[in-house]
């Protein structure tokens, strides 16, 4: 069969050959080609391999969906995974390679605000379609290539504000690290907190060597809300607040859903609030859950399990369904255009327009601006506690 396909190769087109995915073989409009590959750069080993995980186990429960009716263009998705370890140098080289390889048509990641910032150039210089959902910051307007499948952290600061107003907050403090995230979220507080009548505090800097985060939360204390890191430190924010004993609103965004902020923080996540898109894992009633969204989880649980946290006993996905979006714009984009060509590829992705019903993550997908998601499509979500354990409850206002 190899020699086989290689004599098909020697007798191809030239324009076969230059790769546009527009002529037809024995795979439909991919030239008979077996396998599209897309490729996947996170942490998997490390303190933070959790999220390279739960990419990975939803992006494959996605392709597999794909492959079983029918693929792209009559060929197969596959994954290629490459380990970021938390290394900036190491994610920048894992995009340089899945980027020359010509097989690879869109690569996801590297996650992380910071990471991305280092390797997006990349991707933009040599043409390759990327989608990021762990990416916070920046600014994917001004970009060719590059889409976002994560709710912007601008974006999850506002619908905060717009909460607290409705709850009569009329201050708020940021504790988060003094990164990319950290920073811009320290201007988009700044920005936001007025237009909506909250006084800022101010911006408490952590430090990656600390070991209690207590004294960035005594100098808060007086705020009626505190935004911690959706970063792992945020754990520690919550924790020391937890023995300050403090009684105002924590808050964050989409990372607070992750079981460990309720591990650090026992019962004080009691009432504390997070803005995200659809996140209806923890809530009860499955029937109220959006269609793709609970078949997506379901099949993510059944192949993969939960992660558990070993104190809340709160349960979460071993999965992240805004990964899974991610093949599923790619797949769409693909067969409208009937073309792999990078440049075809992007401009189909701005067209797309997927019901919140079809996709995984149960979130509208309509990324012109290449956001997949706006300020609209975000809630907030409280964390709550009975005697059957940990559950959330949307309470977006005038939901």
């Amino acid at each position: 069969m190899a020699v086989g396909a290689l004599a098909l190769a020697g007798c191809a087109s030239k324009e076969e050959r230059a790769g546009d995915g527009n002529a037809t073989g024995n795979a439909g409009w991919v030239k008979g080609a077996e396998t599209v590959k897309i490729g996947l750069i996170s942490p998997m080993t490390g303190p933070y391999a959790i999220l390279g995980i739960l990419q990975q186990n939803s992006i494959q429960v996605e392709m597999d969906r794909i492959n079983r009716a029918g693929g792209v263009g009559g060929a197969r998705l596959e994954l290629v995974v490459r380990d970021s370890a938390l290394d900036p140098g190491k994610a920048v080289q894992a995009a340089n390679e899945l980027t020359g390889d010509n097989q690879v048509r869109m690569v996801v990641g590297p996650s992380l605000s910071a990471f991305y910032n280092a390797a997006k150039g990349v991707y933009e210089q040599n043409a390759k379609l990327n989608c990021q959902p762990g990416v916070g910051t920046g600014d994917f307007s001004v970009l060719k290539y590059g889409f976002r499948s994560q709710d912007p952290n601008y974006i999850g600061v506002e619908k905060l504000m717009q909460y607290f107003k409705s709850k009569g907050v009329t201050s708020i403090g940021l504790v988060y690290e003094a990164d990319d995230a950290g920073k811009a979220n320290d201007g988009f507080i700044a920005e936001l907190a007025p237009k909506y009548g909250i006084e800022y505090l101010g911006f408490q800097q952590t430090r990656p060597d600390d070991q209690s985060h207590r004294p960035y939360v005594d100098k808060l204390k007086d705020a009626d809300a505190i935004m911690v890191s959706s970063n792992a430190s945020g754990a520690k924010t919550m924790a020391a607040a937890g023995e300050a004993g403090y009684k105002g609103v924590l808050a964050g965004t989409s990372g607070l859903q992750n079981v460990s902020f309720l591990d650090a923080a026992g019962d004080l996540a009691i009432g504390s609030v997070f803005s995200a898109v659809n996140v209806q894992f923890n809530i009860r009633d499955r029937e109220s859950w959006k269609p793709g969204y609970k078949a997506h989880v379901e099949e993510v649980v059944k192949r993969y399990g939960v992660v558990e946290g070993p104190k809340s006993g709160a349960e979460m996905p071993k999965g992240t369904a805004i990964a899974a979006d991610c093949v599923t714009a790619f797949a769409a984009a693909a067969e409208n255009v009937k073309s792999l060509d990078p440049d075809k590829l992007a401009s189909a992705m701005e067209q797309l327009d997927i019901s919140d019903a079809e996709t995984p993550s149960g979130n509208r997908i309509k990324p012109a601006d290449h956001e997949f998601f706006h300020v609209e499509d975000l809630h907030i979500y409280r964390w709550d506690k009975d005697d059957q354990g940990w559950f959330i409850t949307d309470v977006t206002p005038g939901s």
